[in-house]
């Protein structure tokens, strides 16, 4: 088997990871990244930048509805999915090169395989011993699929953007931003869309936002079905029927769906790699000092319990925004190789935009954080 020493071992090739090596490449450090997919991560590949051009192509379909209002005439305007996901498709394969001529530029060497942990700074790749003084684990995380009868019939975000159909009638259960976006789209676009909401839309929000935003896709044809959860999935020649409970009252049934979307959550990918073999403590589920949602805890230096080991990006479960993953790279990188010891990304008021339709932005604190919080940063 071949051998392979670095000072620097980035697992996963995503924004956060990708940022951290090339930092750290750039201030003298041998770096090594491993991925088994394609570069970029879920941003690149299934998440930011591929919605982004979705919500493009809503906008245009809002843009052509309301023509009219504006001089313009433009009869039998027709869309076709398959023509919109490849071009979309070709521009990701052009960023996925992209990122790959980035390593490259930088001196960072690009291990392609699955990486899996031998020890606490081993690491195995395909038929590679790769060991290194310090490692990040920037592996991200994934689509939740709930565990209830019928929940295999869905799909998740990652499914969303392999559609090649628009589907006339969808189901997407959640409430957060994943959710909501996805439904401005293929509402935008011409699909009946029902939101089957467990609590409120959009939660974290303050409610001034999230009751704006879905009195706004009320008004442009969104059902929105808050106080709801799904209990059961059946399928019947295609056609897929929802078993909901709504609030306290008796179970309903929600028919004649096309596409059932799940947007409830996502989780940490740490399942398979052999994190086990890292000397420290692990639960049953075998992970690394894990949350209750199974993502990797880290300090405010994004180490964890394991010396020079550490973890950023979705996979630790703070702040899923890929300009943070990039940040908290370089800070790192930065501390360890840059020769500044308090080099840390401040997870504070961080901003945020939600792509739905109408969008909306937030910063800062909401109404909903507790007073005694408030208090404390305020005697601070």
């Amino acid at each position: 088997a071949k051998r392979a020493a670095f000072d620097l071992l980035v697992i996963g090739g995503g924004s956060g990871g990708l940022a951290c090596a090339r930092k750290a490449a750039s201030l003298g450090a041998k770096a090594a990244l491993v991925e088994c997919n394609r570069l970029g991560g879920t941003c690149v590949n299934l998440g930011c930048i591929p919605k982004k051009i979705m919500y493009y192509a809503a906008k245009h379909a809002e843009c052509v509805e309301n023509q009219g209002g504006y001089g313009f005439s433009c009869s039998d305007v027709k869309f076709d999915l398959v023509t919109l996901k490849n071009s979309r498709d070709a521009y990701i394969r052009k960023l996925n090169d992209i990122y790959l001529r980035n390593l490259e530029k930088d001196g960072v060497e690009l291990i392609e395989g699955h990486a899996t942990f031998t020890g606490p700074h081993k690491v195995h790749v395909n038929d590679k011993h790769v060991t290194a003084e310090h490692i990040v684990i920037a592996t991200g995380a994934s689509p939740i699929v709930p565990n209830l009868p019928g929940a295999k019939y869905g799909i998740t975000s990652d499914g969303f953007f392999a559609l090649e159909h628009l589907p006339k009638k969808v189901a997407i259960v959640g409430g957060g931003y994943i959710a909501v976006e996805l439904a401005g789209i293929l509402n935008a676009l011409g699909s009946d869309v029902s939101l089957v909401v467990r609590h409120t839309l959009m939660k974290p929000f303050d409610e001034m936002l999230s009751k704006s935003l879905a009195e706004e896709m009320t008004h442009a044809g969104i059902k929105i079905h808050t106080s709801c959860q799904v209990k059961e999935v059946n399928k019947n020649e295609g056609v897929l029927s929802l078993h909901v409970q709504r609030g306290g009252c008796p179970d309903d049934v929600m028919e004649g769906m096309d596409v059932l979307l799940w947007a409830v959550g996502r989780r940490a990918n740490i399942g398979d790699i052999g994190l086990d073999k890292t000397g420290v403590k692990v639960d049953g589920h075998g992970f690394i000092k894990v949350d209750g949602h199974g993502f990797i805890k880290v300090d405010e230096y994004d180490n964890t319990e394991v010396h020079n080991v550490y973890a950023l990006g979705d996979v630790t479960g703070r702040k899923l925004l890929t300009p943070v993953a990039i940040a908290a790279g370089r800070k790192l990188a930065t501390r360890v190789f840059g020769n500044q010891p308090s080099a840390k990304l401040d997870y504070s008021n961080i901003p945020t935009v939600v792509f739905s339709h109408p969008p909306i932005g937030t910063v800062g604190m909401t109404q909903g954080v507790p007073v005694c919080d408030i208090s404390s940063c305020l005697l601070t």
